[in-house]
């Protein structure tokens, strides 16, 4: 009898292990079984990959024309552990109210606009599943777009620009106007793959048209607009003018830059990027693609750092196919960019007080984004700065040095403070007669470190000093108890610095000068005040 009852036990224990293997089986077999899941964890382990026919360098997955649907996520990176980081999924757009916060900072790209809705055709399968699809969803506050759409072609040889990436001292003297790209008619097209060809989305080709470029991707104040153009240049193709010499099967986001060289600005595209991407809901990092002919530039690292991969338009041969690929909006469509020319009332906070007492007139993005930068070079992101720290607090002197920018710069940058070196020397001497706490000064000589190099060092410093100057943008990745102190000469009299400050409630002050010079004994002054408050 005791023989028996075992013998029954293990055929249980058996057949229930089998159950449960086969449950697993199934829920990591669907490819998308996490893709709208709102969570601050790290993702689940990736489903299945599909099956490809090669891969490149960059490790995103090709595959050929006739290949399945999966998404391949082992060759996505996951999006890190934010202490900062809030929802961005939407449970009722009327939640986020007209030029709140959240509306400039977050996801206040409430209006859904379905421009091409999939094929529900018979045709090519039955279940429409390999047609086309495009949507936008625009924001009232920032007045611009994040579109998003999936069997979509790039043709790069309709697109005129110089190759990109190259390295600048082989193309010095390069206008810029060979960088910017030039789309011709059906340099961008997506499948629809009704058999109709009196459907509307076939009368005219383009996928839309002007009245909703001016509504909803307008110019405003950018005098050429490059992402509207793209955006204008789509054409709706069937499936025997889709073709496709290769395939991206994980979920890529396009951008195209102007002021890549510029630190502020590129901080703005960052910015725009990772919004972008977490606004259409992708549960991991995506590729990314510039449709820019610029050359290669440091800040590429940091893009490098975020995303999962970066290319250039023009280094595929032959025409590129998205199963998922977004449009992100120009850097100069951010709040960051238009709180210069408009007020913007936000105040940062951290996201535990927003989970529990929530607020329109404050704001954890930008904290969020800066732990991002941080995270994606793999940097702590849980220290909020230095508190009586053995080695000494760091005291930051972020410093303008001559480099080559660009392929137009002359490898000369224009001076900001006259008497910068007398600055530091100053600094030096008062931190090694600082009797109460020991001071590091920090020689911030960011133009020739790495990009790794410099957030780091942002990150370790508990007051940062410097003049108005692009360099200074790094504030953003600054811990909550940085302290920024600006030196400010006449001729740079530009809020950029205090703002940023402002939306990450970082303490800010400045040093406003008659012309470029700057008494060094006020910059002592002042800085012993800060450290006073610090506890020294």
């Amino acid at each position: 009898m005791n023989r028996i009852t075992h013998s029954n036990l293990l055929k249980i224990a058996l057949s229930l292990f089998l159950l449960n293997s086969i449950s697993v089986f199934l829920y990591f077999s669907s490819p998308y079984h996490n893709h709208h899941r709102e969570t601050t964890s790290a993702p689940p382990p990736p489903p299945p990959p599909a099956v490809a026919t090669s891969h490149d360098a960059n490790r995103h997955f090709l595959t050929d024309e006739h290949n399945n649907n999966n998404v391949n996520y082992n060759y996505l990176k996951p999006w890190p552990i934010l202490p900062s980081y809030l929802p961005w999924k939407l449970t009722n757009a009327a939640d986020v109210a007209f030029r709140s916060c959240e509306s400039h900072f977050g996801n206040g790209f409430t209006r859904r606009l379905n421009i091409l809705p999939p094929s529900s055709s018979p045709e090519h399968g039955g279940s429409g599943s390999g047609s086309g699809w495009f949507r936008c969803y625009y924001s009232e506050t920032l007045r611009s777009s994040i579109c998003e759409g999936g069997s979509v072609r790039m043709v790069p040889e309709m697109i005129r620009m110089s190759r990109g990436g190259e390295v600048i001292e082989e193309v010095i003297g390069r206008q810029e106007d060979e960088e910017l790209p030039e789309f011709q008619n059906g340099a961008f097209q997506v499948l629809f793959s009704s058999g109709d060809k009196n459907s509307k989305y076939f009368k005219n080709g383009k996928l839309v048209d002007d009245e909703f470029l001016d509504n909803y991707v307008p110019e405003g104040q950018i005098l050429r607009h490059t992402m509207r153009d793209l955006i204008d240049s789509i054409h709706i193709v069937d499936h025997q003018e889709f073709l496709c010499d290769q395939w991206y099967e994980e979920p890529t986001i396009l951008v195209t830059r102007f002021e890549y060289a510029n630190l502020f600005h590129t901080i703005t595209d960052w910015y725009s990027a990772y919004v972008s991407s977490r606004v259409t809901g992708l549960p991991y990092r995506p590729h990314l693609i510039f449709v820019d002919g610029h050359s290669r530039a440091p800040l590429e690292e940091t893009w490098k750092a975020l995303f999962s991969s970066v290319r250039y338009a023009k280094n595929f041969s032959g025409s590129v196919c998205f199963r998922h690929v977004v449009f992100v909006p120009l850097g100069y469509e951010t709040a960051l960019f238009k709180g210069l020319s408009e007020e913007i009332d936000c105040r940062g906070a951290s996201a535990h007080d927003l989970r529990q007492n929530p607020d329109d007139r404050k704001t954890a993005r930008l904290s969020e984004f800066g732990e991002m930068i941080r995270a994606a070079f793999g940097f702590s992101v849980n220290s909020h700065g230095p508190e009586n720290p053995v080695s000494g607090y760091n005291i930051l002197f972020v410093r303008r040095e001559d480099y080559l920018a660009h392929p137009r710069h002359g490898g000369k940058v224009e001076s900001r403070l006259s008497n910068e070196e007398e600055v530091l020397n100053a600094l030096q001497n008062w931190a090694s007669n600082h009797g109460e706490c020991k001071m590091n000064i920090v020689n911030g000589l960011f133009a020739h470190m790495a990009m790794k190099d410099q957030v780091r060092t942002i990150q370790e410093a508990s007051v940062i000093i410097g003049a108005h100057g692009a360099g200074m943008t790094h504030i953003v990745s600054a811990t909550p108890k940085t302290v920024i102190l600006e030196i400010i000469s006449r001729k740079f009299r530009r809020p950029h610095f205090q703002l940023i400050a402002q939306w990450k409630g970082l303490e800010y002050h400045a040093i406003n000068l008659a012309g470029s010079y700057v008494n060094p004994a006020v910059v002592v002054d002042k800085l012993s005040r800060i450290v006073k408050s610090l506890g020294c």
